[in-house]
């Protein structure tokens, strides 16, 4: 059998992605203190990692397919193939200084850019005309600035820690999302792309179902047309004739932010008994 080796980042991505595998069909067992998850596939071997690093074992080609930021893979270089974005943990890539700090003075002076992100940070003050620099971080980079950096390029959800902490956004320098990676060997190799593309198929389905629901109704004979002609669907509702002609039942899979408008309008058009429930797989 033809091993697939992934890669999963150890911390805050960990619990997305177990979630993931595990709606795909694929729990992940994970003992205490250990580095080598067990997964439900007799064809997938796992390591946990830490983020940073997945990229380029990849293009080293130790392992075959792995989990990682984009923020990451573009702070690395390293060259793997995106074979999707899941759209976990997004986060921007931002530069901030500390609040009543004049941006201008910057410019001026070299200043030291406290940063995770060194060749990212190093990239974009070069192309904003500052001097700099750069002090290596090994997290917690927010605590920094004032005392001891001038600026700090790090990653945040919604600012909130940064603002906490006395701090201004001043740019972004790019945005980022888990993605689904492999290395172009892996890819070359028939079975493992097959079990790659597999995988990927399973994901998206698991992603496509959370983001929709199936509402199954009734209706009479008489608003039947009526009803259907005010139904969004993915494709067209499945209906199925009810006992002793009493009307039709009818299924439609509709996305979850749709549902607040749409069960209202659905009695409205004559439709009772209404259920919804949720998708585990929508498989196009």
């Amino acid at each position: 059998m033809n091993t697939v080796r992934v890669l999963i980042p150890k911390g805050r991505m960990f619990e997305s992605i177990a979630r993931l595998f595990a709606d795909a069909g694929f729990p992940i067992m994970l003992a205490e203190r250990t580095y080598r998850p067990v997964i439900a596939a007799p064809w997938l071997d796992a390591k946990i990692m830490k983020a940073q690093n997945v990229a380029q074992l990849l293009e080293l080609g130790s392992h075959d397919a792995g989990f990682t930021g984009w923020d990451w893979i573009q702070e690395s270089g390293a060259a793997v193939e995106e074979i999707i974005d899941l759209g976990f943990d997004k986060v921007r890539i931002v530069a901030a200084v500390p609040l009543g700090q004049n941006e201008e003075s910057l410019q001026s002076k070299t200043i030291t850019v406290a940063t995770e992100y060194v060749n990212t940070a190093e990239k974009w003050l070069s192309q904003a005309g500052y001097t700099y620099r750069i002090l290596r971080t090994y997290g917690a980079t927010e605590v920094f600035p004032p005392d001891d950096a001038d600026m700090i390029i790090d990653n945040t959800a919604s600012g909130q820690t940064l603002r906490d902490n006395g701090l201004k956004i001043i740019a972004t320098l790019l945005e980022s999302s888990t993605r689904f990676v492999a290395s172009a060997k892996a890819l070359s190799d028939p079975d493992k792309r097959q079990h790659i593309e597999e995988l990927s198929m399973l994901f998206r389905a698991v992603l496509d179902g959370r983001e929709k629901v199936m509402l199954e109704m009734n209706v009479a004979e008489e608003q039947f047309a009526s009803l259907v002609a005010g139904l969004p669907s993915m494709r067209s509702p499945t209906v199925s004739p009810l006992y002793d002609g009493a009307g039709f039942a009818l299924k439609i899979a509709v996305k979850v932010s749709e549902v607040p408008v749409l069960i209202p309008r659905l009695k409205k058009l004559g439709a009772t008994d209404i259920v919804e429930y949720d998708l585990r797989k929508v498989v196009p």
